[in-house]
């Protein structure tokens, strides 16, 4: 390897190494939970946003991708310790699958504290998309709306409220 061979790859490491962190944050706030039926309540949402805010779309993105194939391949990352497969194809896999969009869509936030907090809550509505339609095929439409969404609007609002705060107060440091 010539020495500009090593330095084209060094941004690269360090892309993916941050996003291996991003994913072990992700897995870490997924057992920060609540257990409630069929969706637990947990600290995923804001993590996703942190990761996309802070990160950028791209950075946010491929953190989120990590988390899932890690998911995927058996590490128990998902919330409560579930993995596998079979859990990207249960009730909650909507709202997972939702959050590849939510960690794009924050990482375009910018600047400008109206900017930051309308791209932050579109960022965490995208969640709810995919994980309502989702869970409406396992326990009906009324229930997946009543338990997948009304049921976390105040938790969405807090949690919406954090990461506004905290991407503000990081990026004037």
């Amino acid at each position: 390897m010539t020495a500009i061979q090593g330095f084209a790859a060094r941004p690269a490491l360090r892309f993916w190494s941050l996003a291996l962190m991003g994913s072990a944050v992700l897995a870490a706030s997924a057992q920060v939970s609540l257990p409630m039926w069929p969706v637990p309540a947990t600290l995923q949402t804001l993590a996703v946003l942190l990761l996309g805010a802070l990160g950028g779309s791209r950075l946010g993105t491929a953190s989120v991708l990590l988390y899932l194939v890690e998911g995927a391949m058996g590490l128990p990352v998902f919330a409560n310790g579930a993995a596998g497969p079979a859990a990207l194809m249960g009730p909650t896999a909507g709202f997972l699958l939702g959050f590849v969009a939510s960690a794009w869509i924050a990482g375009l936030a910018g600047r400008g504290a109206i900017r930051q907090a309308t791209v932050l809550t579109a960022a965490h509505l995208a969640v709810f998309v995919p994980g309502v339609v989702w869970l409406a095929s396992f326990v009906g439409w009324e229930r997946a709306w009543m338990a997948g969404f009304l049921l976390f609007v105040p938790g969405t609002a807090v949690k919406t409220a954090l990461a506004f705060a905290t991407m503000r107060a990081l990026r004037r440091g």
